[in-house]
């Protein structure tokens, strides 16, 4: 169990936490979110140990091996191979040991302790994971300076995974991952033995892999039971009941202040309205929930024109006079959504240069619209914004001879209003600098949004406002990207880059998902998309909706009745833990009687959570 207890962090003279507390239980798997700049990173580190908050405390079982990925990758000739497996230190000490004692009982216990902690399966096992993470067999020979950083910080995750720390903490571990690894490291943490704090922003990985949800908001932590969606829907029923009460309380207060104000002045009521007055002062007012600007997206639309945006027919695109993709025939209609399918290395980048006509065909054919504009989107563009200057500073050097209106509308667009629009860069998030690099890139309302990663640095909010921005958007979209969900309500066409050539992927993104997953098991998976029979989809989802009414009311139930046994065993850990600071009925019981109502409840809950995740993996089924 990980027990955080009135954590209160300051820094620069901010508070970034206030007395935040959470039980966090044994073996659970736990989504950390927030906005950006909430506090998630420091939060972390807290657990770590490798910051000590000003006040609280973060207290868990002696012994527990923790383990965290630092900030910098891994570098040096060793191989992928060689780093994960120096991984496991003790492994590493007894096999070194074994080959120069002379003491024949410390061989003894030596070759029984590598049999007690699987070392000859070692190799194996490291493998395994390089290989669900994109390392072949060849790029597990070659040595780590060979390697660009994002590879090299996938190295460095593989051999976090392959220590088994108790407790495994995770920040945002799929920026640097593709689909098909983030698919396998979903089934990998799901299968995981101790207990996992991860810090991500993909809806999908935290609605697959995790049963809590953790959120940091205002400096305070709140653990919900469930995924992402199951926390989406107790917030905001909890932020209804939440607005509820502000609107009884300002009902109560304006009352108040009336009595006070026609009463004050009479001296047969100038007792009551004192004594009201008082109760008005000492009303704490309940704050309303803030809707922040900054989550604005809002893309140009672009003057029309007619199709093919673009074709290619037996098109070859490559560097030097190395083809990278071969054979390729597109084409791209104004209103066309296309989301790019494929491992990293596969040519996913060198096709959205082409489209972008960053590159041109080495053979074959490629045509474009002559008044055609594009916006193409890359990290490169995030990490090369000057940090000196401000948005107001960029927009208007890109938009020449524009009126101070036109460029300051344009960056409202994105959430750069008043004073955000001065802000030096330097001192913006991840996320609002990939906001401004869409801004800029979107200045001339381009016909055709061409988006590398563009969610790497945005929260869920953020993510979830870009989706429907996109969707508003009624230009053509091309997207490279790793969130599910965005690429599930963004893209109506999928082109699978692989085996050296792009192609249309009949099937759908679970088809492909499904694929990948059956690869990585070992299953095969090879061959043509399954066919899609349109007409039985339309049957099936007709008999899916009656089933699913009854489905969600279960699972609806069962949430609820889990977030009422999450807090009532919360107040017992904190009896536990601190039994002076306890109150209500823990107050009052002894130690043994605590211990055994934990156990009810544990027992209770179990038996909840799997109604629970049967009723969930029902609906996940469809």
């Amino acid at each position: 169990m990980l027990n955080l207890k009135d954590i209160t962090v300051r820094l620069g003279g901010r508070t970034i936490l206030d007395r935040a507390s959470a039980a966090l239980p044994p073996r659970s798997r736990v989504g950390l979110i927030g906005r950006n700049g909430a506090g998630k990173s420091t939060l972390m580190k807290v657990m770590i140990g490798q910051l000590d908050p000003d006040e609280g405390s973060c207290d868990m079982p002696r012994d527990t091996r923790l383990g965290y990925i630092a900030q910098e990758a891994p570098n040096g000739t060793a191989t992928p191979f060689e780093t994960v497996l120096a991984a496991d230190e003790e492994r590493t000490i007894l096999l070194a040991e074994s080959e120069h004692t002379e003491d024949p009982d410390r061989l003894g216990h030596i070759y029984e302790r590598l049999n007690a902690i699987d070392a000859y399966t070692a190799p194996a096992r490291a493998a395994r994971i390089l290989v669900g993470l994109g390392f072949d067999e060849e790029m597990q020979g070659r040595p780590l300076d060979s390697y660009s950083g994002g590879w090299k910080m996938r190295v460095a995750l593989a051999a976090l995974l392959f220590s088994e720390p108790d407790l495994l903490l995770l920040d945002e571990p799929s920026n640097h991952l593709d689909l098909e690894a983030t698919l396998w490291l979903e089934n990998f943490l799901k299968a995981y033995r101790g207990t996992v704090v991860v810090i991500s922003h993909e809806r999908d990985l935290l609605n697959n892999v995790v049963d809590y949800i953790l959120h940091l908001e205002g400096g305070k932590i709140t653990l919900y039971p469930g995924g992402y969606d199951a926390f989406e829907r107790q917030r905001a029923e909890r932020l209804a009941q939440l607005e509820s009460a502000r609107a009884k309380q300002q009902a109560e207060r304006e009352k108040l202040q009336d009595y006070v104000a026609r009463n004050s002045a009479r001296a047969s009521t100038a007792k009551q309205a004192q004594s009201r007055a008082k109760a008005l002062a000492r009303m704490q007012p309940i704050a309303a929930a803030i809707e922040d600007p900054s989550l604005a997206f809002a893309f140009p639309s672009p003057p029309e024109l007619r199709p093919p945006l673009i074709t290619m027919d037996m098109a070859s695109v490559g560097y030097g006079d190395t083809p990278v993709l071969k054979r390729v025939n597109l084409r791209i209609d104004p209103d066309d959504r296309l989301a790019l399918l494929g491992r990293n290395g596969n040519g996913k980048t060198t096709l959205a240069r082409l489209i972008a006509a960053q590159l041109t065909p080495m053979e074959g054919a490629m045509n474009s619209s002559s008044k055609m504009n594009v916006g193409y989107f890359t990290q490169y563009q995030v990490e090369e914004l000057d940090i000196d200057d401000t948005p107001l500073d960029h927009m208007t050097r890109v938009m020449k001879g524009a009126t101070p209106g036109a460029v300051r509308a344009q960056l409202g667009r994105f959430g750069f209003s008043g004073e955000r629009a001065t802000q030096k860069v330097g001192s913006l998030s991840g996320g609002e600098r990939a906001r401004l690099a869409l801004a800029l890139i979107t200045r001339d309302a381009p016909h055709l949004l061409i988006l590398d990663e563009p969610t790497n640095h945005l929260d869920v909010d953020s993510r979830e406002a870009l989706v429907h921005a996109l969707n508003d958007y009624s230009g053509a979209v091309v997207i490279v990207s790793h969130d599910r969900h965005m690429i599930e309500l963004v893209a109506d066409r999928l082109v699978l880059v692989d085996g050296g050539t792009a192609q249309e992927f009949a099937g759908s993104l679970e088809d492909y998902t499904s694929i990948v997953l059956r690869k990585a098991d070992g299953n095969g998976g090879g061959g043509d998309a399954p066919k899609v029979d349109r007409k039985a989809e339309k049957r099936n989802a007709a008999e899916w909706r009656e089933k699913q009414k009854s489905l969600k009311a279960a699972v609806s139930k069962a949430e609820k009745e889990m977030a009422t046994l999450a807090a009532e065993r919360s107040r017992i850990d904190q009896a536990l833990f601190d039994p002076k600071g306890a109150s209500g009925a823990e107050s009052k019981m002894t130690m043994t009687d605590l211990m055994v109502k934990r156990a009810a409840v544990d027992k209770k809950l179990g038996v909840i959570e799997e109604s629970w995740m049967e009723a969930s993996a029902a609906l996940e089924a469809h």
